[in-house]
């Protein structure tokens, strides 16, 4: 080999870079320590921007085409080198290529809750997570603020960065706004596009934008989800008090279910002799003074064995008032079971009496 092809052989004539890693946002040519041939063709592809670094300042800035380098195209370097006009000799130089795409579908997170006040909760702490992409739009200013000499700029280097910027003005934003907790659902976008317009200030100072910035989900702490779904309900039932009462005719069955227990038979012996003017006042009909029964045996406890109420003809009773107040129907479900549990009432006749009641209601 001449020495003229050796020499020829360490120059650079051919400048260019294909990205294959989609994460990379700088990116040095390996020039290892060879020359730039004057005249070499400079290739920077659509989404990429080539700069040309002379012992540590940036000089010449090349968008997408194809360029010859000459003194023409490089006025920059040109001044910088003090070359003449025409001048053709081999340089040095350091091309870094910029990656000027969008990153899409990168992750952020409130990694601790932000606390906010809420005017029905009081305080409350949220966390929040969702999407976001980012951009070079002014290469010499990001290469400046950022990457200086390294060989090669990933995401992943301002990840943390962006992320740390995100989250102090999301939290700006949801206390500018001063959503309610019930209504953030409907109030993602507006948050997403405070926060955007807010970090898109601090980040024009590196040479970055957000293009797209969306929030996917603010959630909220377990107490307040249960509290917002106990409203909800509550919502649903409408009157508390129909509810409630129509809740303790439902489950009066099933709390006196147990015909073998003291309580039961106890209340059954309390409301059996009462049972005649019981249904009478629970449709609303004039209450009669009835005699006292004779020798009428009643259940004790359950023990099996019996006590005899009354042993002779009783004075008549005074006359009841013409018309009695009426019981509420609490009352007159609790008179009802406990008539049934006495068996004075077979279960055809309980269904019965209880639907009529809640009709009248």
């Amino acid at each position: 080999m001449g020495i003229m092809s050796f020499v020829k052989s360490q120059l650079i004539e051919v400048i260019e870079w294909l990205d294959n890693s989609n994460t990379t946002l700088v990116y040095r040519f390996p020039d290892q320590d060879h020359e730039i041939k004057m005249g070499a063709k400079l290739t920077v592809r659509a989404g990429q921007a080539a700069i040309f670094v002379n012992e540590g300042k940036i000089a010449d800035v090349f968008g997408p085409g194809l360029y010859p380098l000459d003194t023409q195209n490089m006025p920059v370097l040109t001044k910088l080198k003090s070359w003449k006009y025409g001048f053709d000799s081999p340089f040095k130089a350091e091309v870094y290529f910029v990656n000027l795409r969008q990153y899409l579908d990168m992750k952020w997170g409130t990694q601790n809750p932000i606390t906010m006040r809420d005017a029905d909760f009081g305080v409350v702490r949220v966390r929040a997570f969702g999407t976001y992409a980012i951009q070079v739009v002014d290469p010499r200013v990001f290469f400046e603020q950022l990457v200086g000499t390294s060989d090669q700029f990933d995401v992943e280097q301002i990840e943390g960065q962006i992320r740390s910027k995100i989250v102090s003005s999301f939290t700006t934003s949801m206390a500018a706004l001063k959503i309610p907790v019930l209504d953030l659902a409907a109030h993602y976008e507006a948050v997403g596009d405070q926060a955007r317009a807010k970090m898109e200030q601090d980040l024009k100072s590196l040479g970055i934008v957000l293009p797209r910035f969306i929030v996917e989900n603010i959630s909220l702490p377990p107490e307040v989800e249960k509290a917002i779904d106990t409203r909800g309900a509550m919502g649903a039932i409408g009157n508390m008090q129909q509810f409630t009462q129509f809740q303790m005719a439902n489950s009066l069955p099933q709390a006196a279910a147990a015909q073998n227990s003291m309580a039961a038979q106890a209340m059954g012996l309390s409301t059996g002799m009462a049972f005649g003017n019981m249904i009478a006042g629970s449709f609303g009909q004039p209450q009669q003074a009835q005699p006292a029964a004779v020798g009428v045996a009643m259940p004790m406890g359950g023990m099996g064995m019996g006590a005899v109420v009354g042993t002779g003809v009783q004075p008549a009773p005074q006359a009841a008032p013409a018309v009695a107040s009426a019981p509420s129907l609490e009352q007159k479900l609790q008179q009802l079971v406990a008539a049934k549990n006495a068996g004075l009432l077979t279960p055809e006749e309980y269904e019965q009496k209880k639907g009529q009641l809640l009709a009248a209601f």
